[in-house]
């Protein structure tokens, strides 16, 4: 049975996806708490309608809101309804990147990390990357779990100070190496999802 709670909430959900170019975008952050500059809903726009790229590179200036700019891709994926996410980031990063998504944009994240990996395996979840929803993930830990992150088919992956991970076809770089296998990279891997750097 519908009540009349259930059909405004489904009215509101109905009336977040769909659209093109800006309206698109401006569906999924009407609850969104950040005020945005015109180049940061250009970078978005450019990444969502890329979807044949299957990557973007947001490569702004230090300090014009690539954060943002990713996050408002985040914002929109996942008002369509598409909420396999990951966020690889540096690990000093892990936790300002769980505040942002919940501040600015609402959005629930789980920071995964050793300690809350095994707490997720002692709980029985075999897979804890294999979750609908946002997992955030230091690169470090990313490539220890590379065979666990492969398993997923991810709507969007996100890999924040992408540069340190340049040269990652280079064999010697093993981090680079593995992450790239893991999120199909480069590499054939069939995956819907797309793929933004920062």
């Amino acid at each position: 049975m519908t009540t009349p709670y259930h059909a405004r909430y489904f009215a509101h959900e109905i009336t977040r996806q769909g659209g093109s170019g800006v309206e698109r975008l401006s569906r999924s952050l009407f609850d969104a708490c950040v005020d945005l500059n015109p180049h940061q809903i250009e970078a978005a726009l450019f990444a969502l309608r890329s979807p044949v790229s299957k990557g973007v590179l947001l490569a702004d200036e230090v300090g014009l809101g690539k954060t943002i700019e990713a996050g408002l891709v985040l914002c929109q994926s996942w008002a369509e309804r598409r909420r396999r996410i990951l966020v690889i980031c540096p690990a000093s990063l892990r936790k300002q990147w769980e505040m942002e998504l919940e501040e600015k944009f609402h959005l629930p994240a789980v920071v995964l990390d050793a300690k809350t990996y095994r707490q997720f395996r002692k709980d029985g979840d075999s897979n804890p990357f294999f979750r609908d929803g946002i997992v955030i993930c230091s690169m470090h830990f990313a490539s220890s779990r590379s065979s666990e992150i492969r398993l997923v088919f991810w709507d969007l992956v996100v890999i924040d100070e992408a540069h340190k991970l340049r040269n990652a076809y280079r064999q010697s770089n093993k981090m680079g190496q593995n992450i790239r296998w893991a999120t199909g990279l480069w590499c054939g891997h069939i995956s819907s999802g797309l793929r933004c750097y920062l």
